[in-house]
């Protein structure tokens, strides 16, 4: 066998293997959705829809008569989505642009891994951070009886999504043409009015592709909320409020309810309704990355 013919094969057997692998994850999340669906859906059997979304109570252990609705839950989980981007959106575009444009080659190789190694913090790790020390301070700083509420649970969340936003946004503006930055300080500019007008202009396509990302991996948050998030049930009014998302509400019940029971069934309607909202933003995303790759691509 010559060769020409080894290396075919070899480019043949790699090329089988991705495809296998590219394959096995479409139909482990071809499966996942069809799991959640198939038993998320028998719940409305039961509950009608705009119970179920617009519902502000949930107690379904109520004895003589159960509450469905999670729109509390989700009103919880918006809060702390939402609270956790305002905080890591500002830092983490801040800290690419420094990364990408101010920071010297030996600083960025020594500060970039050190901010993409909190990703890998456990985040249960995380939430005793939050119980120990995050949640006294809010309380003392604020009076309050209890730390464990929105604010905390967003600040920890927001430290969590933080990798994910620095790190896409850092190259995405790396991978702008260097004629850009060339043709803005030819023109007078200085460093920030280039940066402020040329590149975060050219680059918005990207930067809300990790903002995207980062929400979504904000939603799908489990452990820290439900270890410093305060777990009320209640409609919540203020970023004070102790609350309960959808994830930690799944965690904290599923271990309790009888399989294929009307709970159980919700419980996995709750799950579907994550699932949904984490691939369509996940999924909007890529479709924004890819476009900002054409875009530059040459």
């Amino acid at each position: 066998m010559g060769s020409g013919s080894c290396k075919n094969l070899k480019e043949k057997v790699i090329k089988f293997i991705f495809s296998a692998t590219g394959a096995i994850a479409l139909l482990t999340l071809i499966g996942i959705f069809l799991f959640l669906f198939t038993t998320g859906i028998k719940s409305f059997t039961q509950v009608s829809a705009g119970d179920f979304f617009t519902g502000r109570d949930w107690n379904p252990t109520a004895y003589q008569e159960p509450q469905w609705g999670i729109l509390g839950l989700l009103v919880s989980t918006a809060m702390i989505t939402l609270g956790s981007l305002v905080i890591a959106i500002p830092l983490g575009i801040a800290a690419a642009i420094y990364l990408s444009e101010i920071a010297r080659p030996n600083v960025r190789e020594i500060v970039k891994p050190i901010i993409e190694m909190i990703a890998g913090i456990p985040s249960v790790v995380l939430g005793l951070l939050g119980i120990l020390f995050l949640a006294p301070a809010i309380a003392d700083l604020f009076n309050l009886s209890s730390g464990l509420n929105a604010l905390t649970s967003s600040i920890i969340v927001g430290i969590m999504v933080l990798p994910t936003i620095v790190s896409i946004s850092e190259d995405v503006l790396r991978s702008l043409p260097k004629e850009f930055r060339e043709a803005g300080l030819a023109l007078g500019a200085t460093k920030w009015q280039m940066i402020r007008m040329t590149l975060l202009p050219a680059g918005l396509s990207g930067l809300s592709a990790a903002v995207l990302l980062g929400l979504g991996r904000a939603i799908g948050e489990t452990m820290v909320v439900l270890m410093v998030a305060g777990n009320s049930r209640a409609m919540p009014t203020s970023f004070f409020d102790p609350i309960r998302p959808i994830t930690a509400n799944i965690a904290i019940e599923i271990k309790e309810v009888v399989k294929d029971s009307l709970h159980y069934q919700t419980l996995f309607a709750m799950g579907l309704v994550l699932f949904a909202l984490t691939f369509v933003i996940n999924f909007i995303s890529d479709l924004i990355i890819q476009k900002q790759v054409r875009k530059y691509q040459w």
